[in-house]
């Protein structure tokens, strides 16, 4: 039975980087996700004025509970959505004048419910270039609190953005969403704001967050759920069996939600306290299945999806459209390259069974098109991607990890 070592979660790192930065004393991180997101967000956060020290098994970060050591700081958050989401509302809570800008990729991500939001909150900030994109400039002054109201059907982080920020306010922040997409990971943030001694009390669509801010401490990375679907889908797709350890019953994310669709399709799985196995039967049925709770996972059912006996629909996933690409024309455009039926609408896509041919992948410089349809792979002779190393992002080592269990299977 193949045991894959998943890396930290590139979600849980982010967050514990803004917390660790926030809470009052120095905190461990134990290990988190080395990649290219999170460097840069680490990277980001030295650029403000924090201290992180990194070794290989963890990371600490010395908290300022008043803000930015930085008075004047231009932060460059590459392709990460966390980083250029979550360290404009970090820098709003310190005193000083802070740009942050983006890769061309990440400039095309829509902003404008967090920063329409913080600006309902009397934060000073502007956008350069096009309203609701970056770059974008934060003129701080510590941040009163109060009432706001946020759409976050575009992006869950948006809201995640403005719930890390609560505790850090004068007077703490009652939050009223219209509308939420992602919602486990709200769930994440939660759980990890208690853990660093901060509370959300949740009344319906409104999350109260108190002050008094945020307490260090030692917090370990558990393995990222979405980068383990790609492993758990191998072995449904050939029949073999994946153990991943540290994914559990108490794990915090859901897209570990992910097998559950794998259960249904007819793979046999095991979700024990501290790991979880999947274990391929030689065939998969058809699904309809709504994925708007984890849509990260999405590409990754559509690349098994050709393998299945019927067809497979996944509805509910508008927001993969504004991910790092239109995910969903793209994973519909791939399929269709390898001579897969697939049909789409605004969010929805249906595959039919089919016998994919190799080809090569436009993966439009997703991490997550590549790690998806090189599960495609294990089936298809000949694919290959036009950009296979932007898993960097992620998950530097997927392609020798991948072709280790691709050995073992």
């Amino acid at each position: 039975m193949p045991a894959v070592d998943i890396p930290g979660s590139k979600s849980i790192t982010a967050r514990a980087l803004f917390l660790a930065a926030a809470a009052d004393g120095v905190t461990t991180l134990v290990r988190p996700l080395r990649s290219d997101d999170t460097e840069g967000f680490a990277e980001g956060l030295r650029t403000l004025g924090y201290r992180v020290g990194r070794t290989p098994e963890a990371w600490q970060v010395d908290g300022r509970p008043q803000g930015p050591a930085a008075t004047e700081a231009d932060v460059y958050c590459r392709d990460g959505a966390t980083t250029a989401r979550f360290l404009p509302a970090l820098a709003a809570a310190g005193h000083g004048t802070y740009r942050f800008d983006a890769s061309a990729q990440m400039r095309r991500r829509p902003l404008l419910p967090l920063t329409r939001a913080l600006r309902d909150l009397g934060v000073d900030l502007r956008h350069e270039e096009a309203e609701g994109h970056h770059p974008l400039t934060v003129e701080a002054a510590g941040v009163e609190g109060g009432d706001v109201v946020l759409d976050a059907g575009q992006s869950s982080q948006y809201l995640t953005a403005l719930l890390l920020l609560g505790p850090l306010t004068r007077k703490g922040l009652r939050i009223r969403v219209t509308d939420l997409v992602s919602a486990p990971y709200v769930d994440i943030t939660i759980a990890m704001m208690r853990a660093f001694g901060a509370d959300v009390a949740r009344e319906g669509d409104v999350f109260v967050v108190p002050p008094g801010g945020y307490r260090a401490t030692t917090y370990a990375i558990e393995p990222d759920a979405s980068t383990a679907s790609y492993f758990f889908a191998a072995a449904a797709v050939t029949g073999g069996e994946v153990t991943v350890p540290g994914l559990g019953e108490g794990a915090l994310q859901g897209d570990l939600g992910f097998v559950d669709v794998l259960r249904r399709m007819g793979a046999q799985v095991e979700v024990a306290a501290d790991r979880t196995t999947v274990r391929g039967t030689g065939s998969l049925r058809g699904v309809t299945v709504n994925m708007r709770d984890i849509s990260d996972t999405m590409p990754t059912l559509a690349a098994v999806a050709p393998f299945a006996s019927g067809p497979v629909r996944i509805e509910d996933v508008a927001n993969t459209r504004v991910k790092e690409c239109d995910r969903l024309e793209a994973c519909a455009e791939n399929l269709r390259r390898l001579g897969v039926e697939v049909a789409t609408g605004p969010d929805w896509i249906e595959i039919r069974p089919g016998v994919p041919a190799g080809t090569d992948i436009k993966t439009y410089g997703d991490h997550r098109i590549v790690m998806s349809f090189a599960v495609a792979g294990l089936r298809t002779p000949g694919i290959t991607f036009d950009d296979p190393g932007c898993v960097r992002k992620t998950f530097p080592g997927f392609h020798e990890a991948f072709a280790g269990l691709r050995a073992g299977l």
